[in-house]
């Protein structure tokens, strides 16, 4: 697949103009949504799903429309273009989707399609399955993504976690207080991140499972760890979408008290 050409001269005018408190530089959004939801156990994808009213992954693309991402390239599952540009981008006035695309085999290669679908200086990389991320956590995240070039959200890992070996015995415990459990959006710099995403289709990438390790293989870029939410959960089961319920509710509450 041909990609966009990366423009790099670019970058001297968004410093100059940072140190006048002006930022020039485009942060966009790739939002996930091609995946089957298998778990679920239902006939409908769960990215579909009703919650509080609205589909799963409307709640997470409200919160980047209301954030300062400049656009969202949402990547679906294959023939659902159509579907997602009628009932979920029109109908929920989601003004920030630049492009509808079609995701992969992969989530790696849905990623890597919609990388491609796009150029800009920062891209934020996240699971529409994660309903419930909010405006507040993804200005955190740009603002994070500005200052390391490379960071994901997650949390700190309420449990003791055990390595296995492979005969299911533990192996070793790592401790727990450098133990985080990895959520979305991941952000990165534009160029390093596609760069990475490139190369890896020349590489065997079945143990790919997120982001943040395909820049860890692929550069010798830190990745930075940055709080994200214990409500910033996957929907992955029905017992998620109950959840979920009482997050959203719980976060209407907060605004009206507020």
């Amino acid at each position: 697949m041909l990609c966009p050409i990366l423009r790099w001269g670019s970058g001297w005018i968004s410093n100059y103009f940072g140190k006048w408190g002006v930022t020039m530089d485009k942060i966009n959004a790739i939002v996930l949504a091609a995946g089957s939801g298998k778990r679920m156990g239902t006939s409908t994808p769960k990215q579909y799903l009703p919650l509080c009213g609205k589909p799963v992954m409307v709640h997470c693309l409200e919160a980047f429309e209301q954030s300062s991402v400049d656009a969202i390239v949402l990547v679906v599952a294959e023939g659902d273009i159509p579907y997602c540009r009628r009932e979920i981008v029109e109908k929920y006035h989601i003004t920030k989707v630049s492009a509808i695309v079609e995701g992969g085999k992969e989530r790696y290669d849905s990623v890597y399609r919609g990388l491609c679908a796009q150029s800009c200086d920062y891209v934020l990389i996240h699971d529409c399955a994660r309903a419930f991320v909010t405006v507040d956590l993804i200005q955190r995240a740009i603002s994070a993504v500005r200052t390391y070039g490379a960071c994901v959200v997650g949390m700190p890992t309420k449990d003791t976690v055990k390595i296995a070996d492979e005969e299911g015995y533990v192996d070793h415990t790592p401790q727990r207080s450098r133990v985080w459990n990895i959520q979305t959006p991941q952000c990165f710099s534009y160029p390093l991140v596609y760069d990475a995403y490139r190369r890896l289709q020349e590489v065997d990438a079945t143990d790919i499972t997120d982001d943040a390790m395909v820049v860890e293989m692929m550069t010798d870029v830190r990745v930075k760890l940055i709080e994200g939410s214990y409500d910033n959960i996957k929907v992955t089961t029905s017992e998620d979408l109950a959840l979920g319920e009482r997050i959203l509710e719980r976060a209407g509450r907060d605004k009206s008290d507020g």
